[in-house]
């Protein structure tokens, strides 16, 4: 009886088919690297290849499959690690770089208030010096017939600070005052400095407190060199206010 070979869905899959298909695989995985560094070895385990007669394939077996998942799994929870690690510092980055900038802008407010501070604050017109002759003093010499001012021991050539912030409004020669500078104060109050030996501002020019306006001399009507110093409501002669207790409400210990 001749023998029949089973055809249909009940026919298995040939050898050939088999081998083909787990090479295909094979081929897949290898071009996206999973077995790119798979061991030799567990290859070499299963038949290494079947002469179909068309084209050489390689067969796996199960137990290489597995060690495909689980290398194909590990570069996955790899890639995943890398990603956070990537995303972390990438937070720290950011975090880092704020902190940065909010901490250059407390810098910025604190300096801006040093300076708002500084140029608030009052001086003595003359460092370490004294007052010789008080304000309101009566005699001859003064044509008012009392001193609008006070005298600050000085010899000639002594630095003379504008008391705090203002504008210059006069510079140059005042009669019996010599070579006098008046300031108006930011708050609104003026300042004379007089019998300078030079003037060292100009008209329109802003001070700010300490700053060296001039130096100490004898100009004008004196005995010898000191600076006359006023406080006045104006810019002009007679408009003058204690100048002890103007600068002693400014912060200033005369």
């Amino acid at each position: 009886m001749a023998f029949t070979r089973p055809t249909g869905k009940h026919r298995a899959p040939s050898r050939m088919k088999r081998g083909t298909a787990r090479a295909a695989g094979v081929a897949a995985l290898a071009t996206t690297g999973v077995i790119g560094t798979l061991a030799a070895p567990a290859l070499a385990a299963e038949p290494a290849v079947e002469q179909t007669g068309i084209v050489p394939v390689i067969t796996i077996g199960d137990s290489v499959a597995a060690q495909i998942d689980a290398q194909a799994e590990a570069q996955e929870q790899a890639a995943e690690k890398a990603a956070q690690e990537k995303a972390e510092e990438l937070a720290r980055k950011k975090a880092a770089a704020k902190a940065k900038k909010e901490r250059e802008a407390k810098e910025r407010a604190a300096r801006a208030a040093a300076e708002r501070k500084r140029l608030n604050t009052y001086v003595a017109p003359i460092t370490g010096s004294y007052i010789s002759t008080g304000y309101k003093a009566g005699g001859a010499v003064w044509s008012s017939g009392s001193h609008t001012g006070v005298d600050f021991h000085a010899a000639s050539g002594t630095s003379v600070h504008a008391v705090g912030s203002g504008t210059v409004v006069e510079a140059g020669w005042g009669g019996s005052y010599g070579n006098n500078i008046v300031i108006k104060m930011n708050d609104g109050t003026y300042t004379q400095y007089g019998h300078l030996s030079s003037i060292g501002v100009s008209v329109g020019q802003t001070v700010t407190p300490g700053q060296q306006i001039g130096l100490s001399g004898a100009t004008g009507n004196v005995t010898g060199p000191h600076l006359h110093f006023e406080a006045r409501t104006t810019p002009d002669y007679g408009s003058d206010i204690d100048p002890v207790a103007y600068l002693r409400s400014h912060g200033v210990n005369v």
